[in-house]
């Protein structure tokens, strides 16, 4: 059976080949760009960005597996063969790596690390006191899939309090949550601390943006680790001039890369990083997959499937 790849340019399928040797040694590896590919023979694909309808013309295939937790350039694919299963990857390293990296998000703004840093590059002693503990804010996370529920864990486990919010109802062990549109309103006032961990559906487009930072209170920091296209960066810049925000993490952009002139690389509220909250290494995922692979020819149930009805 034929894995077919386009992830991380062919420059990373060595690197490809190498894992899922080791995670499936009887699975061949191909790039998505091979002349010599029959795309009959290809039975599954693991891709970040397919060309629209190349999916639809390898008719052998059994699945599909997103490289990412996001899977929105694949589904924007209008020939995408919605009867296959779409496989988000989530293996458990993503959501600890998620975690992780929110917690130092929310602990870089209790700390002002982006006023140390720029000071730091400009040789300067910049003596200060932070007028808070981390564990004096409530932290809202915003969507309690595996991403968000391992985040509001190990937020937890650093004395830090935490609210949560999704759009259907859910029950986390000693944490106040709040769900749907009647729900938002409510969460937003107690997030002193805003995590945004949606997923990219065309509700959450834009959402980001002033009306939902003007719920928050005044002052409020702002860690946006779902998708680009969810937040209006020109009011996330202008509530922070404002004092709205305090201050910003901000892992994802729409597009990326980011563009040079973009004044968030140089706003001294804003911390800027290259959407590298949560990707698992190559060999992490290529045992998730193998994993998935196998459960799928033993016919059983496949975990992380994109539902097209709900968008995630």
């Amino acid at each position: 059976m034929i894995l077919v790849v386009k992830s991380g340019g062919e420059a990373a399928l060595p690197e490809w080949q190498d894992c899922f040797a080791k995670a499936a040694p009887g699975l061949e590896l191909r790039w998505w760009d091979d002349p010599s590919l029959d795309p009959a023979r290809v039975g599954y694909a693991l891709v970040w960005d397919p060309e629209p309808g190349r999916l639809a013309r390898m008719t052998g295939l059994r699945a599909i597996f997103g490289s990412g937790a996001g899977v929105d350039l694949i589904t924007a694919d209008p020939l995408l063969p919605r009867h296959l299963p779409l496989v988000r990857c989530v293996p458990p390293e993503a959501t600890q790596r998620m975690g992780e990296f929110v917690c130092w998000a929310v602990l870089s703004l209790a700390k002002d690390a982006r006023r140390m840093a720029m000071a730091q590059a400009r040789r300067e002693w910049d003596y200060f006191e932070a007028p808070f503990a981390a564990s004096a804010r409530t932290v809202g996370v915003m969507g309690l899939g595996a991403m968000g529920m391992r985040s509001v864990e190990m937020l937890r486990g650093l004395s830090i309090p935490v609210v949560g919010w999704s759009r259907t109802p859910k029950a986390l062990p000693g944490v106040e949550t709040f769900a749907g549109a009647d729900g938002l309103p409510a969460f937003l006032a107690r997030s002193e601390v805003l995590v945004c961990l949606l997923p990219a559906t065309p509700e959450t487009k834009g959402i980001v943006a002033a009306p939902l930072l003007s719920r928050l209170p005044r002052g409020a920091g702002l860690v946006q680790v779902g998708r680009g296209v969810q937040q209006v960066l020109p009011d996330i810049i202008a509530a922070l001039d404002e004092g709205r925000l305090s201050a910003a993490v901000i892992d994802v952009f729409e597009p990326e890369p980011l563009s040079p002139d973009s004044p968030a690389w140089t706003h001294p509220r804003l911390t800027v990083t290259p959407h590298v909250a949560s990707l698992p290494s190559r060999m992490e995922r290529a045992r998730y997959v193998a994993g998935c692979i196998a459960r799928l020819e033993r016919g059983e149930a496949l975990p992380n499937l994109y539902d097209h009805a709900r968008g995630y």
